[in-house]
């Protein structure tokens, strides 16, 4: 597959020859209309009617008894490790083929990441690869899951539906309970996304969702939590308000909270933005289906769903024959004004993550040589 037809075909797919982004935001609904509301209401921050919406809608669309909107992402993620229990000096396994917000997150919790492979079917934390490391180095005492080497407990797993493509949840959920581990879904690339016909971030206590400008939709910075039941969801609000206790004017906090709430003028592009989410993702579907089609006869690789899933093709991506395939690539269509990237460094290649437990990971070196994403944003029409 030489550059130059991918660049032309990626041309014709957006019908212009101006620069092309790895994938931008899209605004065609009441996105402008909702936020003047907003601004002529005077509440901007973090109280007003559409941070109350936005956060139904999510828990209606997703099946979640509760959504808890907040500022970003990682804020989301370090709420729901918090509500999982996850304490200083604990470990968390999670996979080092992901974006550093989610080690960030484990490490703003004073834990330490504990890196496992990923599977070749999803990308994402790898059930047995997961399950054979504990077999090699982990016991279950009265304190929980206990590292044998170290001594320290490891509280939870955090698997990350990459790019958009769902782990196998049956299967991690399966080795969670065997081994007494919490499991908080890193489900901020798939919203949109299903394992078995179920919303992925539904299956753990909480789980974390993010409407950064990137994602398939944005309120240009934003989070969510989604909580399995309501008490975990008035929980969740109530750490992610400073913990304030309701009165109607004394400042009573009743234990340490995070000051994580998502101000009105983000909640109302958001709602603006669910409104046409569901287009959004049948858009993205027939975009996959394009990419698919012209890399059918080729030596290159696209990543389609698995097949137990419904993938919101977040991110299109292809494997390169061999990484210098790959870096010919990278260079030649981001010179041409078609952006496309490598899928991040490892966790453990990063300086303050280097000493790290971790397992084997052929996988993710495989293929974090040979990865490419590709223009992924909606095409209009």
């Amino acid at each position: 597959m030489a550059s130059d037809q991918l660049v032309d075909f990626v041309r014709e797919l957006y019908q212009t020859n101006e620069f092309i982004p790895l994938h931008a935001p899209t605004f065609n609904g009441n996105e402008k209309a909702y936020v003047a509301d907003t601004i002529d209401s005077t509440f901007v921050s973090s109280v007003g009617k559409y941070v109350t919406q936005f956060e139904e809608r999510v828990a209606y669309f997703t099946g979640s008894p509760r959504a808890v909107a907040t500022v970003n992402g990682t804020a989301a993620l370090h709420t729901a490790l918090h509500i999982a229990g996850v304490t200083r000096g604990d470990l968390v396994i999670t996979q080092a083929l992901t974006f550093v917000a989610t080690c960030n997150a484990v490490y703003h919790m004073g834990a330490e990441p504990l890196f496992i492979d990923v599977s070749p079917v999803s990308l994402g934390l790898c059930p047995k690869a997961m399950d054979r490391y504990l077999q090699e180095h982990a016991e279950l005492t009265e304190r929980g899951c206990i590292h044998r080497e170290t001594k320290q407990t490891i509280k939870a797993a955090v698997p990350m539906h990459t790019f958009g493509h769902p782990v196998e949840l049956d299967e991690l959920v399966a080795v969670c309970e065997k081994w007494h581990i919490a499991l908080v879904e890193d489900a901020a690339e798939s919203l949109g996304s299903y394992y078995k016909g179920r919303h992925t971030g539904t299956f753990g206590q909480c789980s974390a969702l993010s409407f950064n400008g990137n994602k398939i939709i944005t309120t240009g910075g934003g989070g969510m939590v989604l909580c399995a039941d309501e008490s975990l969801g008035q929980r969740a609000k109530h750490v992610t308000t400073t913990a304030k206790v309701p009165h109607p004017y004394e400042f009573y906090h009743d234990e340490p909270g995070f000051n994580y709430r998502m101000p009105n003028l983000n909640a109302a592009l958001g709602c603006a933005q669910m409104e046409v989410l569901e287009s959004y993702l049948a858009k993205k579907r027939h975009l996959a289906q394009q990419y698919q089609a012209f890399f059918a006869n080729s030596d290159v690789r696209f990543i389609t769903e698995p097949a137990y899933a419904s993938s919101n093709y977040w991110l299109n991506a292809i494997l390169c024959p061999d990484q210098e395939t790959r870096n010919t690539m990278l260079s030649e269509t981001n010179n041409a004004g078609v952006m496309t990237r490598p899928i991040w460094q490892l966790m453990h290649r990063l300086p303050m993550f280097k000493h790290a437990l971790r397992g084997d990971l052929t996988q993710s070196e495989s293929i974090e040589a040979h990865l490419i994403n590709l223009p992924s944003t909606p095409i209009s029409g």
